[in-house]
């Protein structure tokens, strides 16, 4: 029974004196290859779920993302660690965990646009190099990041691969200049609150790509240059696809005369 209390007490711990969070161990890859099989899964199989399905799975994710948020933030607040500093839900992902509660609630397409390529793009970054500290295995803050942000790429790709949402190249327009809006505003709020939301006033303190780029303030237009060619990516597929059935189209009315 002590055990069992003390698992615990390390599972929600303020103060952990467990392993920290050690970049691509086996911890760190496993979650990876879960959330991948996943992923590969919907690609493959999802237009096999049934559509009756199709409510009750939105609303579970929704769910989860939900919870997991609330989470989040209570155990920040009750560890007396809660701050406007570092906690506003203005990093691009706490953002897009917003937006996906209501877009899978609602189905608005507006909605799927950016949690598309936020989801799939932003979220791969940070999947990859994991903004945690000494929270590692099996701390719950371990398991609250990667939920967060694995089911941030599986909302995505099952609003793209199972109910058959789509990005055009105007989404990426309207996107891009959501997001400049958006941080041109998240950067007054830093101003105000000395914080670091989207990383505009400095790099993570945690290993990133951000580390690749130049000091402060250059690295902030490769950002906008790296979010462009991300979303340029992420379309691509589906401009490949959209000229494919154009040619074929030309190609069929060409026989046809």
């Amino acid at each position: 029974m002590e055990e069992s209390g003390n698992a615990v007490n390390t599972f929600f711990a303020k103060d952990y004196f467990g392993s920290p969070f050690v970049l691509f161990d086996v911890h760190h890859l496993a979650i990876l290859a879960a959330i991948f099989l996943i992923v590969l899964a919907l690609i493959c199989f999802g237009r096999k779920i049934p559509s009756f399905c199709h409510p009750m799975i939105r609303y579970a994710m929704a769910f989860v993302l939900l919870v997991n948020e609330i989470f989040w933030h209570g155990w920040f607040w009750l560890a007396g660690r809660w701050s406007a500093q570092d906690m506003l839900p203005l990093q691009f992902c706490s953002m897009a965990i917003c937006l996906s509660v209501v877009m899978l609630m609602t189905r608005s397409y507006r909605l799927y646009e950016p949690i598309y390529f936020i989801g799939i793009g932003g979220t791969i970054q940070a999947l990859l190099t994991p903004n945690l500290t000494k929270y590692g295995f099996p701390h719950a803050l371990f398991f609250q990041f990667f939920i967060s942000h694995g089911m941030l790429l599986i909302v995505a790709v099952y609003m793209t691969a199972v109910e058959g949402y789509r990005p055009y190249f105007s989404s990426m327009k309207r996107v891009f200049v959501m997001a400049l809006l958006y941080s041109l505003c998240v950067g007054v709020i830093n101003a105000l609150l000395g914080s670091n939301y989207l990383f505009l006033a400095h790099k993570p303190d945690t290993p990133s790509a951000l580390d690749m780029l130049p000091a402060w303030p250059w690295y902030i237009p490769f950002l906008a240059m790296e979010f462009v060619m991300t979303m340029l990516v992420l379309y691509l597929p589906f401009a490949v696809s959209d000229y494919t059935r154009h040619l074929v189209k030309n190609h069929k009315k060409d026989n046809s005369r």
